[in-house]
């Protein structure tokens, strides 16, 4: 290690580690969170310090510094110290998560802050397999940012693999790894199997890649496997989620519904979930179906769940013809 072609993050580094962790975590309280991660990625890779670099970097800050023969150091604990030291628990939690650490490297972390059209550009010529496992290391906003920068003719297909995804090889993504490495310069290790994919992942993405993006993806997806797309559009709103809808909303949901559907589907739901249509029926319509579901003996669990299903349906054809807007579907794109 020679202080002379340290870059300045590298520097910083080892300055705040020879000052200790408390003191680190206050000069963290003043730095953005950029600067944060981009000094401790170069933490968590430093296991000794030499004493003449410790000099110069401490010289070169115009600060007196004890001589060390050298300093040892276990980076990934520093690290989490420091991070956790912080005033704000928030912010903590946040770099705690995006901060490579040496014993739990999260791969593919380049693509993670890569512009999206960029990882589009270098993916296009990607096996449909390849990118969807790829996605699937993301977060849920860049992938479906990835995936608006793509042709709409492999969208579906990208989906319907993320969907099929559930564990990989170590070995599946060194391979990956290895490819990558080659273009963007990746340095990541997985030594552990992930639940990557799935099809609430496929739902997370589609909920935050605009307004109507759901329809052709699940209509190229259901060419290709009927039961899957159907899967999907059950996740994409549970009945339950009635409950997060504004009044207005649940008020024009609810005048496409019958008292007697409501009744059947209300059977299974929460008594928050009820109180909250109550609220938004006529009280003698609230009456009359909490009398009925009193009076109501023993009915099928998939009878209610299909009675469920069908309001959904109601649900997200309101949504298609743009009568309602579900909260948290679509992102900010969705609010015009």
């Amino acid at each position: 290690m020679d202080a002379h072609n340290l870059s300045g993050a590298e520097k910083a580094a080892i300055l705040l580690l020879c000052l200790g962790e408390e003191a680190t975590s206050k000069v963290f309280e003043s730095l953005s969170n950029t600067e944060v991660r981009e000094i401790t990625r170069c933490m968590v890779n430093i296991e000794h310090i030499p004493a003449e670099v410790s000099r110069e970097v401490v010289a070169e800050f115009h600060r007196t510094q004890k001589t060390h023969a050298g300093i040892f150091i276990r980076g990934n604990d520093f690290v989490k110290n420091v991070i956790s030291g912080g005033g704000d628990q928030a912010r903590a939690e946040k770099l705690m998560e995006e901060v490579t650490w040496e014993d739990e490297a999260r791969p593919l972390e380049t693509i993670a802050i890569m512009q999206p059209h960029m990882v589009a550009s270098l993916l296009e010529n990607e096996h449909p397999q390849t990118v969807a496992l790829i996605l699937s290391t993301q977060k849920i906003d860049h992938s479906a940012k990835v995936l608006n920068s793509m042709n709409d003719s492999v969208r579906s297909d990208i989906m319907y693999r993320i969907a099929r995804i559930e564990q990989v090889s170590p070995e599946i993504v060194g391979q990956i790894e290895d490819a990558l490495r080659k273009e963007i310069g990746i340095v990541a290790r997985q030594d552990k199997q992930q639940q990557l994919g799935g099809v609430n992942r496929v739902v997370d993405i589609i909920n935050n890649m605009g307004q109507g993006a759901d329809k052709n993806i699940l209509e190229g997806i259901e060419k290709t496997d009927p039961d899957m797309a159907e899967e999907i559009r059950k996740n994409m709103f549970r009945f339950e989620d009635l409950i997060n809808l504004d009044g207005r909303t649940l008020q024009t949901v609810l005048r496409e519904v019958n008292n007697d559907q409501l009744t059947l589907a209300l059977k299974s739901a929460s008594d928050g979930l009820k109180e909250s249509i109550f609220q938004n029926i006529s009280g003698r319509a609230a009456e009359m179906i909490q009398d009925d579901l009193e009076a109501m003996g023993p009915v099928k669990l998939s009878e209610v769940e299909t009675m469920q299903q069908t309001i959904v349906k109601i649900i997200l054809k309101l949504e298609e013809e743009e009568k309602i807007l579900i909260p948290g579907r679509g992102g900010a794109d969705a609010l015009v």
